[in-house]
């Protein structure tokens, strides 16, 4: 009987000294963005000559993050072929869904294979230029279940806003709705693999909902502010943004 995810192995798993990890989440159709990149998943749009997914890798390897856990989805064939052109196959392996687990679910299959205890999560659709190094010191430090990068940002509406408290807990999550100003979820974390895996969780789950903001109550939520640059290339508006910048960004030279 086939299961909904089918664990497929690119190369040996993972060995070594401890080090960085980072789950990246490459699985989205992309729907939004059929207008300006059809029949491609969405990591893998065409920016400026490059996949997009370059530029996630590139801005990752340049901060000593070199052991990564792919979860794909649809197309992961096209991903799987880029990867082994691109990277080390000693550096990297995927986790592919026969059929979609939502977040949560994407998160917890790879989350099985990481070998460190904190790895970092983040979206393949999404460069937020934060300081990696610095949100794991952070996590370790508190002690947190999970410690998200917050984007501080203005006159938005497309993002709920996150509540912390002066120590640095998340206190809640507020929908979406127009803010004048608030931080956002950045879409990137240090998550403690061990108390995850604690968790009763099920195999299909939104990260965000089913997680995140049942977790809040708890006090083992903390945030990270980061007021560098963020761009989220889901809507045609964004990656067309994308675009014209990535050319002339220094994090990826």
């Amino acid at each position: 009987m086939q299961t909904s995810q089918n664990i497929k192995h690119q190369s040996p798993p993972l060995a070594g000294t401890p080090g960085a990890e980072a789950i990246i989440l490459a699985g989205g159709l992309g729907t939004r963005l059929r207008s300006a990149v059809s029949d491609l998943p969405k990591c893998m749009a065409p920016v400026a000559g490059k996949p997009f997914l370059h530029y996630v890798i590139a801005a990752l390897r340049k901060q000593d993050i070199h052991k990564f856990i792919f979860s794909l989805g649809y197309k992961s064939e096209v991903i799987q072929t880029y990867l082994s052109a691109e990277l080390p196959q000693d550096t990297w392996q995927a986790v592919v869904e026969d059929e979609p687990l939502g977040t949560g679910g994407a998160i917890l299959a790879a989350v099985k294979k990481a070998i460190e205890q904190h790895v970092y999560v983040l979206n393949g659709d999404t460069i937020f230029a934060a300081d990696m190094a610095a949100l794991m010191d952070t996590q370790l430090a508190m002690h947190a279940a999970c410690t998200l990068c917050l984007k501080p940002m203005e006159n938005f509406e497309r993002y709920g806003a996150v509540e912390l408290d002066e120590g640095g807990v998340i206190t809640a999550f507020k929908e979406k709705k127009f803010y004048k100003k608030g931080l956002i979820n950045g879409g990137v974390y240090a998550l403690d693999s061990t108390k995850f895996l604690q968790e009763s969780l099920p195999e299909k789950f939104s990260f965000e909902k089913d997680y995140l903001e049942k977790k809040v109550t708890e006090q083992v939520l903390h945030g990270f502010v980061q007021d560098e640059y963020f761009i989220d290339i889901g809507i045609p508006e964004d990656y067309r943004r994308a675009q014209a910048e990535f050319e002339n960004l220094t994090m990826f030279k």
